[in-house]
C-alpha cells in the first residue's frame, strides 16, 4: 500500500458513488480547493480529517494513515504537462510569468508569493458568451531578507 494507491481508490470511489469534491470539503470543514488537493495526494490531513475522508470513500484505517503522511509535492508526470487543462496553466505561466513576477516585485519588492501561506478560490461565472472560470490565488508575500 502507498499514497498513490490510496489516491486511486479515492478517485475510483468518487466516480462510482458520484461524490462531489465540494460535498467532501463541507464534511471536512475546509475549502474545496484544499480538500481536493489533499485527496489527490498534495496535502496531509489530520487524523480527524482523514477519518472523515475515510468514511466518505470507504478507506481502511491503514489507508487513512496514508492521508496523514506529508507528501512529496508536485505530481505532474512529465516536465511539460500533456493534459490540455493543466497545459493551459503551464502556458499562462510561460506567457505571463515574467509579467506577474515584474508586477509583484514592483509592488512588493524582492521576494516571492508563498504557496504555503496560500488560498485559492475557483468559481463559475455566468457569461452570455460562455461561462468563465474565475480563479483567485492569494499568497502571502515573503521578502528576501538581508544577512
Amino acid at each position: 500500500m502507498n499514497r498513490l494507491e490510496v489516491t486511486e481508490k479515492i478517485i475510483s470511489a468518487k466516480v462510482s458513488k458520484g461524490i462531489k469534491w465540494e460535498d467532501v470539503a463541507k464534511k471536512v470543514g475546509l475549502s474545496k480547493e484544499w480538500v481536493t488537493a489533499a485527496c489527490l495526494g498534495q496535502m496531509a490531513f489530520s487524523a480527524e480529517q482523514a477519518k472523515i475522508v475515510g468514511k466518505i470513500f470507504g478507506l481502511t484505517v491503514e489507508e487513512q494513515k496514508w492521508l496523514q503522511v506529508v507528501p512529496y509535492k508536485g505530481s505532474l508526470p512529465t516536465p511539460v504537462p500533456t493534459d490540455p487543462l493543466i497545459y493551459r496553466w503551464y502556458e499562462i505561466v510561460s506567457v505571463y510569468g515574467s509579467t506577474i513576477k515584474e508586477l509583484i516585485h514592483e509592488e512588493f519588492g524582492d521576494g516571492i508569493m508563498s504557496a504555503i501561506d496560500f488560498s485559492m478560490d475557483i468559481v463559475r461565472e455566468a457569461d452570455p458568451k460562455g461561462d468563465r472560470v474565475n480563479v483567485v490565488l492569494s499568497g502571502k508575500f515573503l521578502p528576501y531578507k538581508q544577512y
